[in-house]
């Protein structure tokens, strides 16, 4: 826990993220740039560290959305088909394996956003005194314990001992967040190469995996002939992909009460080395945010190269044969869901901070400050504050048809409160 608002900016997630509009700190802080690390001229960067409330409230939002259980709006369509909400229900729940719904975007921006904040937290430590050694000490502490939080959270109930699983958003963060670190403060054309090597590698290690043979056994890894995508989309095809093969070696190199075959989901360990990508998007458009370009240039900046991902990754999905899949983090879904979250970031930065709209976001930079706490009670409290709820207010409040919704909402409110109570108090989790 911490008392300081912009310590408690480097929550484990989106540490770092800054603005100079929210209190308790409005400080004004500079920071020197470590001319032993630098590695472009110190004309091209702002020393700022101020807070940016649009980032806060971003945060807040894609948490509040992950907490909410997208209102209940997904059980409510499985309650009521061929209706509205059936239609409305399906954006907030993962595409089974193909395309993108609003559901399938909670991750990528999570993972966007703690590029978005690094370097704000690097120039609050710089600034604090503390050398690149140490920062870097800390965020190799910071990796581990990601990473750590993440087996802990995939082990919970109906498992009976640790489960040694990867996927994770905070294993996944943990992975890949020190790599991430090692590029802050470098030239962008550097960064943007970095992105380039890592999207196409990883689509070439997929692109060599050999098809299945046509007697394969495709009841063992929990899929049919079906599953399997045409032409040389079928490279990216469910449990029969390279990362799908990494993890049926890697995975049982730890102890496991039987060998690992398959995920049902076709999500795999693999996953964080293109969603390095997606943070080092979030890397760059931080580093434009602190930069000194007019807020009409980082705006021209954000849609420009937001459009140029969201294009890229549509080529790759129509023309390459690189679908566009989540689930394995192609790196046409690294694009395309990259470039949405640099539109995200750029509205949030519009209404917020250039216009100056904020009291509206209030509730928002309440999760925002406090999000790996708004993380963790959704994870491993959800269910218990649902029970109380209905210890208190009967068994059926959430009964009848629109059940779904009002838990939802109760549930949400519960975590909302207890995040505002410990914002009042100056109160953040942090690692």
């Amino acid at each position: 826990m911490a008392k300081d608002l912009s310590s408690a900016a480097t929550t484990a997630t989106m540490s770092g993220s800054a603005s100079n509009k929210q209190p308790p700190d409005k400080r004004d802080q500079r920071s020197p740039a470590p001319p032993e690390k630098r590695s472009r001229p110190s004309s091209d960067r702002s020393a700022k560290t101020q807070r940016l409330a649009s980032l806060d409230a971003l945060r807040g939002a894609i948490m509040l959305l992950l907490a909410s259980n997208a209102i209940g709006l997904a059980a409510l369509a499985h309650r009521m088909p061929d209706t509205i909400w059936a239609t409305l229900g399906s954006q907030f729940a993962h595409v089974p394996w193909q395309g993108c719904s609003i559901w399938d975007m909670i991750q990528p921006a999570f993972m966007f956003m703690v590029g978005v904040a690094l370097p704000y937290s690097y120039a609050a430590r710089r600034a604090r005194g503390e050398s690149y050694l140490r920062t870097l000490l800390h965020a190799a502490v910071r990796s581990v314990v990601l990473v750590l939080l993440g087996v802990f959270l995939a082990s919970q109930h109906p498992w009976m001992t640790t489960n040694f699983f990867f996927t994770n958003v905070l294993a996944q963060i943990g992975l890949g967040y020190l790599f991430v670190f090692l590029l802050v403060d470098r030239w962008p054309w550097l960064q943007a190469l970095v992105i380039a090597a890592i999207l196409g590698g990883y689509g070439y290690l997929f692109y060599q995996q050999p098809l299945p043979e046509p007697n394969f056994d495709y009841a063992a890894v929990g899929i049919t002939p079906q599953d399997v995508l045409p032409g040389t989309a079928g490279h990216w095809s469910k449990n029969i992909n390279f990362a799908a093969n990494f993890d049926r070696k890697f995975l049982n190199w730890f102890p496991r009460p039987e060998p690992y075959e398959f995920t049902e989901g076709g999500y795999q360990t693999l996953n964080f080395i293109p969603s390095i990508a997606t943070m080092i998007l979030g890397l760059m458009g931080g580093e434009l945010l602190r930069g000194n370009s007019s807020d009409k240039r980082k705006l021209q900046w954000l849609l420009g190269g937001g459009a140029v991902c969201v294009v890229l990754g549509l080529v790759l999905h129509f023309a390459v044969g690189v679908p566009i899949v989540k689930r394995i983090w192609t790196p046409s879904w690294a694009l395309f869901s990259g470039g949405g979250t640099l539109w995200l970031l750029a509205g949030f930065y519009w209404v917020i901070d250039v216009r100056g709209w904020q009291r509206w976001s209030f509730p928002l930079i309440v999760v925002g400050t406090n999000s790996m706490l708004m993380y963790l009670m959704n994870q491993l409290s959800r269910e218990w504050f649902a029970h109380h709820w209905q210890v208190h207010f009967g068994q059926t409040i959430f009964h009848g048809d629109f059940g779904p919704i009002v838990q939802s909402v109760a549930v949400v409110t519960t975590m909302w409160l207890i995040c505002f109570w410990l914002y009042r108090q100056r109160i953040f989790l942090k690692i």
